[in-house]
């Protein structure tokens, strides 16, 4: 993009000249947000002389959003305890009441708390956060998030799209995952990317796979951001994907921070930056833990050593 293209004025149509007044007002190009025109067929009329300036521009943009470091990662912090949830989404509880999902050390110290008082069953199967009585059978479990489903609840829609997913209903989990991704949900976003790769349901598409991951990943989807780094390994845009591997790294993803390590030895990565990266990640480590959380996962451990 020119400085001349850079610099224009923007308080009137960029294609005729019109100022902007009571009457006339001029809207920003979608793409670009650098020029402003009068009407339609002023912003057709200069698409060839613009076109260039705007994708660059529009490139520019979306890189400032997509490389932007997450507050955190997509699954938020724990509703009972407040912590940031652990990546691993399959040891947490989901809620279907209320859709909330419960870390797996609050789960287990309302397990061991129960026990102490010794509470019957009754009390201990109800919701941490609602309190409403937890279902026991799968039957239940699928009507609670039909119901939150209903509601357009996003985190509903996409335990939906799983359910159909499960089925081999490939159509109409997509379907559901779409909804759910409208709504911002970015674990719905990353499994479309996965339908756009594999084909289910759908003809296979790189741009759309891409795309639906990107949105993961500015959501601080971890396994996103890193499958980010892998395209852009392959296209041999290096310092793009190391860019992408030190966010998923400053997250806590493991699995990236090896990815980093070795765009260190290839020299796409300096010291320092290596350095920062270590620090972020073992920090994010460290804001998962918790005593409840370490026992949970001892017992969890120990219960898979034995099958």
């Amino acid at each position: 993009m020119s400085a001349e293209e850079g610099e224009e004025d923007t308080s009137c149509c960029a294609s005729c000249g019109t100022a902007e007044g009571d009457e006339i007002k001029l809207k920003k190009c979608n793409g670009c947000h650098l020029v402003r025109y009068c009407s339609v067929k002023c912003q057709r009329e200069h698409r060839p002389k613009h076109k260039r300036a705007c994708k660059e521009r529009a490139a520019e943009l979306r890189d400032e959003i997509l490389f932007k470091q997450p507050e955190g990662s997509h699954l938020g912090d724990c509703p009972i305890c407040c912590l940031p949830m652990p990546l691993d989404r399959n040891v947490s509880t989901l809620q279907t009441c209320c859709s909330k999902i419960i870390c797996p050390g609050c789960d287990f110290n309302d397990l061991r708390r129960a026990k102490e008082l010794q509470v019957g069953g009754e009390a201990y199967g109800k919701c941490l956060f609602c309190r409403q009585a937890v279902p026991k059978k799968a039957e239940d479990f699928i009507t609670n998030v039909m119901k939150r489903a209903e509601v357009k609840d996003p985190i509903a829609l996409y335990q939906m799209g799983v359910h159909r997913r499960d089925e081999g209903d490939y159509s109409g989990a997509f379907q559901y995952l779409t909804k759910a991704a409208d709504l911002g949900d970015a674990q719905a976003h990353y499994d479309l990317s996965c339908f756009y790769h594999n084909g289910l349901g759908v003809k296979k598409d790189k741009k759309k796979e891409v795309y639906h991951m990107e949105q993961a990943a500015i959501e601080g989807h971890v396994l996103a951001r890193n499958n980010l780094g892998c395209v852009e390994e392959e296209n041999g845009r290096m310092e793009r994907a190391a860019k992408h591997w030190i966010i998923a790294v400053n997250l806590g993803h493991r699995h990236s921070l090896d990815a980093v390590k070795s765009c260190y030895r290839q020299g796409f990565v300096s010291k320092e930056d290596l350095a920062k990266a270590l620090r972020a990640h073992q920090a994010a480590l460290d804001a998962m833990k918790s005593p409840q959380r370490d026992e949970a996962n001892a017992i969890r451990d120990y219960m898979k050593s034995r099958k």
